[in-house]
């Protein structure tokens, strides 16, 4: 594989379920082509059926933000000010571990929902993608990508809900939604 043509940046965003299960796609793709890669987590606590999975794929890290406990607008403003100095620092940690281990994937998954909600600062953010290694891969997923977030993308790929289980009162299955 010629690394030399990576580098793109992803966007998957949309009211759709399916922006993380895309990015997770992505990450199998690239550990069967013997890839590095790593995924950081924002804005999500609990244990998934991907999660146990990803661990096992050859050349895969998975690093989690703090977990929430709560939703964003739950949050007091001291909260928020606590997640946002946690998740300030993951993103600073995530760019230095893609750097020291010559990663060729980066998914950060919600990392637009916590810029968006405020909990992440999206000048660290933008600052890591403008100057980012040239054949790093990366891609972010959550809702409401800002205008400079969509200027940088390659990709932009929106998934849109028409109909969910959930508006019927049916909660996230296991092995299904989580």
């Amino acid at each position: 594989m010629d690394k030399n043509k990576l580098g793109l940046i992803h966007i998957y965003t949309g009211n759709g379920k399916g922006k993380t299960t895309a990015a997770m796609g992505l990450m199998l793709r690239a550990s069967g082509r013997g890839l590095k890669v790593i995924l950081g987590q924002f804005l999500k606590g609990r244990e998934t059926g991907e999660l146990r999975t990803l661990k096992l794929l050859p050349g895969v890290e998975v690093f989690r933000g703090k977990p929430l406990t709560k939703f964003t607008f739950q949050m007091t403003e001291e909260e928020k000010a606590e997640v946002l100095r946690s998740h300030n620092l993951f993103i600073q940690e995530l760019a230095a571990r893609c750097v020291e281990e010559k990663a060729d994937l980066l998914v950060l998954d919600e990392v637009i929902g916590a810029c968006g909600t405020g909990v992440l600062d999206k000048t660290l953010l933008l600052d890591f993608l403008k100057h980012k290694p040239e054949h790093l891969e990366v891609v972010m997923t959550g809702r409401n990508p800002s205008p400079e977030l969509l200027e940088l993308a390659d990709y932009v790929s929106e998934v849109c809900k028409r109909k969910h289980p959930f508006d019927k009162g049916i909660p996230a299955r296991e092995g299904i939604e989580k």
